[in-house]
């Protein structure tokens, strides 16, 4: 069915819908339909905005080179930050096409380890709102605040309390930035429609008595709320969300801390189409490097020894899915997790250490004698795998990294923390202090190391090969629930596609650069896995579900305004479609 163009010139006296001149203005203020300076000459007359420009037309390419000549030339990496911050609230589709295609370039400023120091400095580069801060002092009445919210059609959440912002600790309402940040990923890597993403603050205030006395913080000046009180404001905000966009709104909890992260996971995980990023995106990135390390070392994971130091939800959530792929590997649960070892803050997780046990680290605990000092540990558990997740710098010693070359032809070494002032060592330290010998990843970026005339390119572990796909593909197949199996298929997918240069450079990742079509692959896994496990809603089931997803994902090329705004005359060979008229409606 078409729609005539005499109904095109009825609707366009609507002024609602359409506006023409007397909304001009607003389509040039609004960042979803702003095209900058790329509005041709008949768009700036039809719409009244000719005058309201400089006269160059632009195209996107050439806004696209200009905006980068201006990115490269600011002095620091938080000034990138506030230049692209800027853009997003001015022109969407310029800022995340951008983002798109310069990932290397863009991934460091958009996310770790520079949105770490925007969280921090969140008081001073606030400008306009972007999203929905929920407080305390808002139980009973959420949903009247989510009702605010301009949006009708909001497929992904990402809320934070900012109890645990990357490896800084508790940052209260600036942790703002990470939500935004992530939802940036959400479209620029996984093709989800910005609009259908929201970002929400939790703030039920803070310990950290800097930002209680820091008269530019921007969130509640009060202790951090704990206990029911904290719970029912959780389920009530959980609740209203399905009820105010529907059962099969994705849900992605970030940065709770290790306190209440696993236990809402728990609760929620089969309730709500929901999981959490910091467990099972972690889980999930680290278990696609180790997956790929064993094409190097030729073993299978359960020929392995494993040590954590760090004991938190994220070191839990990549045991537990490492436990997960030894029992594939043939091992009983018993045996997968003996092979599984942590260390933590209080020392060795074992049985009857002083300072006792809590969370989900309990199922690690070894019958073994307490060690509070970590290399005392390594030397007795003599691990082939060593992983790091505890915020600590420097905590993977000369020491320790030649001990893992000595009782290893390829040790793996995987410093995770974030940003990179957190990381538990360099890449130059790890390759160094192992003759070049490891098998390295971390959680921030590294540059390139040369030892003896051999380049290193060092993998980087960031969830974003990971949870953009997976949420891309919940969304477009209306999942109810996500389970672990989905992080595991995400994994396995990802492992999949290093290619063996990517290996023989130090990779255990693919580039970064491709990590859209990495995103569409596991989305395509992450359908599958609904359909296979019943929590996929939508009917009938695509039979080609790569071409399915791609449909689905946001097009950053500019819309032309002149098919709807012009009267052309049925001869002249226009004819709009209900979904030519439908996306222009739903643009203006």
């Amino acid at each position: 069915m078409v729609r005539s163009t005499s109904l095109l010139r009825a609707v366009s006296k609507d002024h609602h819908i359409l506006g023409l001149r007397s909304r001009g203005i607003d389509i040039i203020r609004n960042p979803r339909t702003n095209k900058g300076m790329a509005f041709t000459l008949p768009e700036r007359q039809v719409l009244g905005i000719h005058g309201l420009l400089p006269p160059t037309v632009l195209t996107q390419e050439e806004q696209l080179y200009r905006t980068m000549q201006s990115f490269t030339r600011q002095p620091t990496d938080l000034d990138r930050y506030i230049l692209l911050a800027g853009l997003q609230d001015r022109n969407e589709k310029l800022f995340y096409r951008i983002v798109s295609e310069n990932v290397e370039s863009m991934m460091p400023i958009v996310y770790t380890p520079t949105v770490g120091l925007a969280c921090q400095r969140f008081g001073l580069i606030y400008r306009r709102p972007r999203g929905l801060f929920v407080t305390i002092h808002d139980r009973g009445h959420v949903f009247e605040l989510l009702s605010n919210w301009p949006e009708e059609s909001v497929k992904a959440v990402v809320v934070t309390d900012g109890e645990r912002i990357l490896g800084l600790g508790d940052l209260g309402a600036f942790g703002m930035g990470i939500p935004i940040g992530k939802l940036a990923l959400y479209t620029a890597l996984g093709g989800v429609k910005p609009h259908q993403c929201l970002p929400i603050m939790l703030d039920v205030g803070t310990d950290n008595e800097d930002l209680l006395d820091n008269k530019l913080y921007i969130g509640l000046r009060q202790k951090r709320e704990r206990g029911p009180v904290y719970d029912e404001l959780v389920d009530e905000l959980m609740h209203a969300i399905t009820e105010r966009w529907g059962a099969n709104t994705l849900i992605q909890h970030e940065d709770f801390a290790n306190a209440n992260a696993q236990r809402l996971l728990d609760k929620y995980q089969q309730r709500y189409c929901m999981f959490n990023d910091d467990i099972q995106g972690t889980a999930g990135v680290a278990l696609a490097g180790l997956l790929a390390s064993l094409r190097v070392s030729g073993k299978q994971m359960k020929d392995h020894k494993f040590l954590f130091q760090g004991a938190g939800s994220a070191a839990c959530g990549i045991a537990n899915f490492l436990v997960l792929q030894m029992i594939e590997d043939g091992l009983t649960e018993e045996e997968a997790v003996s092979r599984v070892w942590m260390n933590d803050a209080d020392g060795l997780v074992v049985q009857d250490r002083p300072a006792g046990m809590s969370g989900t680290k309990a199922r690690f605990a070894k019958d073994h004698p307490h060690l509070n000092n970590f290399e005392d540990a390594l030397e007795i558990v003599k691990p082939s795998i060593l992983i790091g997740a505890c915020a600590t710098a420097g905590v993977f010693t000369e020491k320790v990294l030649k001990n893992m070359a000595l009782w290893n032809e390829r040790p793996v070494i995987f410093a995770l923390s974030n940003p990179t002032s957190k990381a538990e060592c360099t890449a130059e330290e790890a390759y160094t202090h192992t003759e070049g010998r490891a098998l390295f990843a971390s959680g921030s970026p590294f540059d390139p190391v040369t030892i003896d005339g051999t380049i290193f390119r060092p993998g980087q572990g960031n969830n974003a090969y990971i949870f953009p796909g997976v949420g891309l593909g919940a969304i477009v197949c209306g999942m109810r629930r996500i389970s672990d199996k989905v992080f595991l298929r995400a994994a396995r997918t990802c492992a999949d596609m290093v290619t063996e240069l990517d290996l023989s450079q130090g990779r255990l990742y693919p580039p970064l650069s491709s990590i859209r079509e990495i995103s569409v692959r596991i989305a395509v896994a992450t359908i599958q896995e609904g359909y296979d496990d019943g929590s996929a809603t939508l009917d009938p089931e695509p039979r080609d579900k790569e071409a399915f997803v791609k449909s689905k994902m946001y097009d950053f090329r500019y819309d032309s305004f002149l098919p709807i705004l012009y009267d052309w005359p049925e001869e002249a060979g226009f004819q709009a479609t209900d979904q030519q008229f439908s996306n222009f409606r739903d643009m203006t």
